[in-house]
C-alpha cells in the first residue's frame, strides 16, 4: 500500500494520470482479450505450425531438428543454472513454469511424437539446471567451449554431409533459419567488432585508419543496402559460390561489426589508464594486459549495450525476407499467401511477433543475470 502511494498516488495529478493509464490499459487489453478469444481464427496457426517452425525441412529428418534444440537447450539451462549457483529459486517459480509448460503441451497442435520430444526437453533442462547448479565451478572452465563445440555439431546435423543426408540451406526455414542466421551472426560478429575496437585504438596507422574506415563507412549505410550487396555483389568479387544463406550471414555480420566495434570501444576507455600502467610494472606483456586486464573489465561496462545489439541483429534477420529467405516473416508471408488463409495479418504477425518477443526477452534476462554475476 505505501508503495503505491509513494509512485502511483503521491500527487493528485499522478493520481489522475494513473487512474487514466489503468483505464485505458483495462480497456485495450480487455479489447484484445476478446479478439484472441472469440474472434481471432487460429487455425491458421494450427494448420502451418511447422511451416513457422521449419518449414520445408524433410519431415523424415525432424528427428535432427529436435537433437539439436535437445543440445540447445541442454547447454542453455546449464549456463542458466551456473549463473544461479548462489541463488535459490522460489518454488512458485518452478510450479508456475511447469504448470505453463504443461498447458502448452495440452494446447499445442502437435503430433504424440513431437509431444514426446518436448516432454524430453523438458526434462532434461530441469536436471541441466541443476546440474549446472550443484555443480557450477566444476563447469565453469568448460562451459564456453561446449557452447563452441556446440554450433559445429548442430549446423551437421541440421545440414548434413559426414555420414549423414545432406540438406540443402533453401530447406532451411522458418524459426529454424532465423536462429541459425541470428547464432551465427552474433557468434561471428562479436570477436569481429572486438578486433576492430582494438584496431581503432592502435597505434600503427595502417591497422587504425582501416578500422576507422570501415567502421564510419558501414555505419553509414542503411542494413538494407549492405544485404543487397552482400546478395547481389559478393559473388562478382569471391572465387567460389556462396548461397544465399551464407550470404545474408555475411552482410548482417559486415553490418553489425561495425556497430559492435563502437560499443567495445566505448568499454575500452572506461577502463582506467593506471589499471594499464600497473599491469605493466608487474611485468605483464601487452598482451596478458589486453586479455586479462583491459578486456573483462571494458565488456562487463557494456554489457547492456552489447546484448542490445545482439536483440536489434536478431530482429534484423526479418529483412533477409526480402532477398527470397523464408525465415520467420518469409515463411508467415508464405502462410498468407495460401487461399484458405487470405487476410489472416493479424492472428499470423501477432503470432510470429510473439516469438520474437519471448527470444529477444529471454536475452534481456540473460543480460541482467550477466551483469549482475559480473
Amino acid at each position: 500500500m505505501l508503495w503505491l502511494r509513494k509512485n502511483l498516488f503521491s500527487t493528485w495529478y499522478n493520481s489522475l494520470l494513473t487512474i487514466i493509464c489503468v483505464v485505458i490499459i483495462f480497456f485495450c487489453g480487455w479489447n484484445l482479450l476478446k479478439w484472441v478469444i472469440t474472434q481471432a481464427q487460429w487455425q491458421v496457426v494450427e494448420a502451418n505450425l511447422r511451416l513457422f517452425v521449419v518449414g520445408r525441412y524433410p519431415q523424415s529428418l525432424d528427428r535432427r531438428v529436435w537433437i539439436s534444440s535437445l543440445i540447445a537447450s541442454t547447454l542453455t539451462f546449464i549456463t542458466i543454472g551456473v549463473f544461479s549457483a548462489k541463488e535459490n529459486l522460489p518454488k512458485i517459480t518452478v510450479i508456475i513454469t511447469a504448470f505453463l509448460f504443461g498447458i502448452l503441451l495440452i494446447i499445442f497442435p502437435t503430433d504424440l511424437n513431437s509431444r514426446l520430444w518436448l516432454i524430453g526437453i523438458g526434462i532434461s533442462a530441469i536436471i541441466s539446471y541443476y546440474l549446472g547448479k550443484k555443480f557450477a565451478k566444476l563447469i565453469t572452465p568448460y562451459l564456453a567451449f561446449g557452447w563452441l563445440l556446440s554450433f559445429p555439431i548442430i549446423l551437421w546435423l541440421i545440414g548434413g554431409g559426414l555420414g549423414l543426408r545432406s540438406v540443402s540451406s533453401s530447406d532451411w526455414n522458418g524459426l529454424l533459419l532465423t536462429l541459425l542466421m541470428a547464432a551465427i551472426s552474433i557468434l561471428l560478429s562479436f570477436p569481429i567488432g572486438i578486433l576492430l575496437a582494438l584496431g581503432r585504438t592502435s597505434d600503427l596507422p595502417v591497422v587504425k585508419w582501416f578500422s576507422i574506415l570501415y567502421i564510419e563507412i558501414i555505419r553509414g549505410l542503411p542494413l538494407i543496402g549492405i544485404l543487397f550487396l552482400a546478395q547481389v555483389m559478393l559473388p562478382l568479387f569471391l572465387p567460389i559460390r556462396l548461397d544465399r544463406v551464407l550470404r545474408g550471414v555475411a552482410g548482417l555480420i559486415i553490418f553489425s561489426a561495425a556497430y559492435m566495434a563502437e560499443n567495445v570501444r566505448g568499454g575500452l576507455q572506461s577502463v582506467p589508464r593506471g589499471q594499464v600502467e600497473a599491469a605493466k610494472v608487474l611485468g605483464l606483456n601487452p598482451a596478458l594486459v589486453l586479455l586479462l586486464i583491459v578486456l573483462p573489465q571494458a565488456l562487463r561496462a557494456v554489457i547492456p549495450a552489447i546484448v542490445g545489439q545482439f536483440i536489434g541483429l536478431f530482429k534484423d534477420t526479418s529483412l533477409l525476407s526480402l532477398f527470397g529467405l523464408l525465415e520467420l516473416t518469409g515463411i508467415a508471408r508464405s502462410i498468407l499467401a495460401q487461399p484458405q488463409f487470405l487476410g489472416r495479418y493479424a492472428e499470423v504477425y501477432l503470432f510470429i511477433g510473439l516469438i520474437y518477443w519471448i527470444f529477444c526477452y529471454s536475452m534481456s534476462l540473460a543480460s541482467r543475470k550477466l551483469e549482475v554475476k559480473s
